[in-house]
């Protein structure tokens, strides 16, 4: 009889369970496990866009100004732990499609060992530079006081988002998009309840929208636990159990390092560019903030995608079906070439009434739709490297695209900022900095994908 492996032992094939993920249809499979993550995405960035559209309606433009300018410094340390976890992600995804429950539930442990310990390390280290981060960033005396309240208060609820996003993590790693959708939706309602508890009755401001989203994030770390420590599969964890297992360690390392730094630089990049935003004025500031949150709109969508490539290539990789790998990966990059192209030609069209719903100010809308009209046409350049990243990591190929993305991203990112930007001095210049650097960096990584090293690198001997 045909068997699988399932830890140590062997489970005969009739009697396992069938992994859709490895043997259905690709492009149903691909879809089945987008869609939980992006609407789950799409009520993420709701519960953000309404703390924007709460303290730009109730609170006013400088309060606006001052919680947008906090988003980059947290993310910077945010990133790197969530990198590094993702590291596990990719780790567990093989062990599942693989059958290891052995492996499996050391990888689980390990990464919400590493969540605990990488959400006191940011708050700790969060909150002693807080304001200092906020200096180099030149952000305006008239709205530090704001900033310095939103990200005070966040950073007190870190571990709870740390753990969180590499419990979901974990989750969708395993082909589980769905529970994960329904605790957002469900702290999603928290959120913008809190919110208009805290500050249009409380009037609480700035104070107020930061606590309604840290308490969303508690709610949701507990939920992910309570799924983590109920399941009977392989992934339970079980509290007792949580620690680092060194060899899963080094792994997990070895994968996640290079994804937290590329974070941390991507990061880097975003910050100068933020920088070079502020020096504008609250007006520019202002734009900048609300744009980005309609932005957000599509990086859900790219990022979905992203997730989902990820997750499929990481488990037909451990179960040895590599054609399926290719395969995947390819109709997963014509499905998110059509969506993003959609999306953009909306933006464009329609950047000015939706601007509208975040800010009454004229000057402000007119800013941010110069904006949009100078990144969205570039959108469709980033999903290459969205996907083609996406899919070298689902093998365990790390360290190339975090090459890749740091000289083209980042590093031609600052060049055009220090180099360009001040030759012709102005906020769109600024923008123009996204699609300069995604157009050169998509080239790269299409050459990297077609050559396939980052595929036979990782095939076994027998394999290749």
């Amino acid at each position: 009889m045909l068997a699988v492996r399932r830890g140590k032992g062997v489970l005969p094939l009739d009697t396992a369970t069938r992994n859709e993920i490895t043997d259905g249809v690709i492009w149903k499979q691909l879809l089945l496990f987008f869609f939980p993550i992006l609407i789950g995405s799409f009520f993420q960035q709701l519960y953000n866009t309404v703390d924007t559209i709460i303290v730009g309606q109730y609170v006013g433009k400088q309060a606006l100004a001052g919680v947008g300018a906090t988003g980059n410094v947290i993310n910077l340390w945010l990133g790197f732990f969530i990198g590094l976890a993702g590291g596990a992600s990719v780790i567990i995804s093989h062990f599942y499609g693989a059958r290891d429950n052995d492996s499996l539930s050391k990888a689980v442990h390990t990464s919400i060992a590493l969540s605990l310990a990488g959400g006191l390390v940011i708050m700790v280290v969060g909150l002693v530079t807080a304001r200092a981060s906020l200096r180099i960033l030149d952000v305006a005396e008239e709205v530090m006081d704001e900033a310095m309240t939103y990200i005070t208060v966040f950073y007190c609820g870190m571990v709870a988002t740390v753990i969180y996003n590499v419990g979901t993590g974990i989750l969708r790693a395993v082909g589980d998009s769905r529970r994960p959708l329904y605790i957002l939706i469900a702290c999603c309602v928290v959120n913008i309840v809190l919110d208009l508890l805290f500050v249009v009755a409380f009037h609480w401001d700035v104070f107020g929208v930061a606590l309604a989203t840290v308490l969303s994030q508690v709610v949701s770390a507990a939920l992910i636990m309570v799924i983590l420590m109920r399941t009977r599969e392989g992934y339970r964890l079980e509290l007792g159990k949580i620690r680092f297992h060194a060899n899963m360690l080094r792994r997990v390392m070895r994968l996640g390092l290079p994804t937290g730094m590329q974070s941390v630089l991507y990061t880097v990049s975003n910050l100068v560019i933020q920088a070079a935003v502020n020096s504008f004025g609250t007006d520019a500031m202002a734009a900048w903030s609300a744009i980005s949150r309609v932005d957000g709109f599509v990086w859900m969508v790219m990022g979905a995608f992203g997730i989902s490539v990820t997750t499929f290539v990481g488990q037909n990789f451990g179960a040895g079906k590599y054609d399926r790998v290719l395969r995947g990966t390819r109709v997963c990059l014509g499905m998110t070439l059509g969506t993003i192209g959609a999306l953009s030609v909306l933006e464009i069209a329609f950047a000015g009434p939706i601007l509208r719903i975040f800010t009454g100010d004229a000057d402000v809308v007119a800013l941010g739709t110069a904006f949009v009209r100078v990144w969205a046409p570039a959108y469709a350049a980033y999903v290459f490297i969205e996907i083609f990243s996406g899919a070298a990591r689902g093998v365990g190929e790390a360290l190339q695209p975090m090459v890749i993305t740091i000289f083209g991203v980042c590093v031609l990112r600052l060049v055009w900022i220090w180099g360009v930007v001040p030759l012709r001095r102005s906020p769109e210049m600024v923008a123009a900095s996204y699609p300069v650097t995604w157009g050169i960096t998509a080239a790269v990584f299409i050459v990297y994908y077609l050559r396939k090293n980052w595929l036979k690198r990782h095939l076994p001997a027998n394999a290749q």
